[in-house]
C-alpha cells in the first residue's frame, strides 16, 4: 500500500521545464525565463501561473484568463496528456504561448420586437441595426433602448447593413425586403429622444423583381451591392441626389411618402448575372471584389470592373450565408442546409475542399460571422438555438444556448 501511495505521489509531482512566451505587449509579458511547473496542470493551472508572474512584477494586477499554445495548438487537456498526445518532449524546456482569453459575455436585456428578428448588424459600436417580419427596421442605442424606427416597406425585412458610420454623428444604412426593393436610411446616432422617431428612407432602390435577400456595403460606402431571389447580384449608389457621369437611373420625379416628405428612386448601376438560384448572402470586402453564397450550392467570387464571376466553390448544399475573415482576411466560411460549418483557403490549390468543417451543430445554420479582431475565432448561429464561437487552432468550442 506504502509503495503505490508513493508512486501516485511521484506521478503528482512530476513536473516540466517551461518558458511562457506571448505575443501580447506590456504589461502583459512575463520574464523570459524557464520554470518548473506540475506536469499535471491544466488551461485555468497555467492561468494562475502567468497571472502570478504577471503579479509579481506589478502589484495592481487583476487576474485575467488566458488560453495556451504549443506549436500553435491550444492546450485543452492536462499538460502532461497534451504532450503525451502530440509526441512532444518534456525533456527539454517547453515553449508555452499565452493568449487572452475569449470569454463570452453575459446576456443584455432583450430588445423586443413585434415578429420575428430576420436581420441585425452591429458591426457599429453606437448603436444595434436590426431586420423585422413586421416589415421594419430599429436602431438600438442600449439593450431595449430603441430611438430610431425605419418605416416604409411593403414587405418584410430580409437583410440590413450599416453603410457609413465613420467621423460623423449621421449614419447611413441600408435595408432589404421581400418587397423586392432595398432603401437607405440616415440619422442622428446622438440625438437625445423621449421615444423612439419614426423615419422615412430618403432613398428607394428599385430593380431586383422578386424578394431581396441580401445587402451588403463597400467599405467607403459609396456603393452597396444585393443578392435577391431573382438570382442576380445588384450594385446601387449610396449619393442622396442625382449627379452628373452617375450611371444609376434616378427618376426625377419625387414620389410622396404618408409623411409627405419626399423620396428618390433609384436604379441599379449594374447586374451581376450567374449564380442559378437565390443569392442568399452577398459580402463585399474590397473595391473591386464581391463574395456570393447561393442555393445553387456555390460561393462566387466577382471582379466588379468586369462584371464577371473569377472562381466557384460548389460544396453540394444550398447555402444561406458567407463571410470572408481569419487569416490573411481570405478564408472563405459558409453554411447552410446542414448542420456543417465550412471553411476554404481560396489561396490553395485543390479549393473545392473546405480546409475545415465543424459539425457540433444540430440543424441547419443560418448565419456566421469572423471575429473582427481575431484570425482563429469564427461565429456561427443556427435553427438549433444554438450560437457556438469555434477557435480554428483546436476542435473545442464555446457554445451559448437560446
Amino acid at each position: 500500500m506504502g509503495a503505490g501511495m508513493d508512486m501516485d505521489s511521484d506521478v503528482e509531482e512530476r513536473r516540466v521545464q517551461v518558458r511562457f512566451i506571448t505575443k501580447l505587449k506590456s504589461p502583459f509579458k512575463v520574464p523570459n525565463t524557464s520554470i518548473a511547473i506540475p506536469a499535471n496542470l491544466t488551461r485555468l493551472g497555467l492561468s494562475t501561473i502567468v497571472n502570478s508572474l504577471l503579479k509579481a512584477g506589478d502589484d495592481e494586477w487583476e487576474s485575467q484568463p488566458f488560453d495556451f499554445l504549443i506549436d500553435g495548438e491550444l492546450v485543452r487537456l492536462p499538460l502532461e496528456q497534451f504532450l503525451l498526445a502530440k509526441g512532444i518532449s518534456a525533456e527539454k524546456v517547453l515553449e508555452i504561448e499565452y493568449t487572452r482569453a475569449v470569454v463570452l459575455q453575459k446576456e443584455d436585456e432583450p430588445s423586443l420586437h413585434d415578429d420575428w428578428v430576420s436581420a441585425v448588424d452591429g458591426s457599429c459600436p453606437r448603436f444595434i441595426l436590426t431586420g423585422c417580419y413586421d416589415n421594419l427596421g430599429r436602431v438600438w442605442k442600449a439593450a431595449g433602448e430603441c430611438t430610431h424606427i425605419l418605416e416604409g416597406h411593403g414587405g418584410a425585412i430580409t437583410s440590413v447593413s450599416v453603410v457609413n458610420s465613420e467621423g460623423t454623428d449621421s449614419v447611413t444604412v441600408a435595408t432589404a425586403s421581400k418587397d423586392e426593393t432595398l432603401r437607405l436610411w440616415k440619422f442622428d446616432t446622438e440625438e437625445h429622444l423621449d421615444q423612439p422617431s419614426k423615419i422615412r428612407a430618403f432613398k428607394i432602390l428599385r430593380g431586383h423583381n422578386a424578394s431581396v435577400q441580401s445587402v451588403a456595403a463597400e467599405a467607403s460606402g459609396s456603393m452597396i451591392c444585393s443578392g435577391s431571389w431573382d438570382c442576380t447580384i445588384n450594385l446601387w449608389r449610396t449619393n442622396e441626389s442625382d449627379t452628373e457621369g452617375d450611371l444609376v437611373s434616378i427618376k426625377k420625379r419625387k414620389v410622396k411618402n404618408k409623411a409627405g416628405e419626399s423620396q428618390l428612386e433609384g436604379g441599379a448601376l449594374s447586374t451581376l448575372v450567374g449564380h442559378t438560384q437565390c443569392v442568399s448572402s452577398v459580402y463585399w470586402p474590397e473595391p473591386n471584389t464581391i463574395y456570393s453564397a447561393s442555393w445553387d450550392h456555390s460561393v462566387r467570387r466577382w471582379d466588379v470592373e468586369m462584371g464577371k464571376d473569377l472562381s466557384n466553390i460548389f460544396c453540394g448544399k444550398a447555402l444561406h450565408c458567407l463571410h470572408v475573415g481569419g487569416e490573411g482576411s481570405a478564408l472563405i466560411a459558409a453554411c447552410g442546409s446542414d448542420p456543417i460549418l465550412r471553411v476554404w483557403d481560396p489561396r490553395k490549390p485543390g479549393t473545392s475542399a473546405p480546409i475545415y468543417q465543424f459539425s457540433s451543430h444540430n440543424s441547419w445554420i443560418s448565419a456566421c460571422k469572423w471575429h473582427s479582431e481575431s484570425l482563429f475565432h469564427l461565429l456561427s448561429a443556427s435553427y438549433d438555438g444554438k450560437l457556438m464561437l469555434w477557435d480554428l487552432r483546436t476542435a473545442v468550442l464555446y457554445s451559448v444556448h437560446f
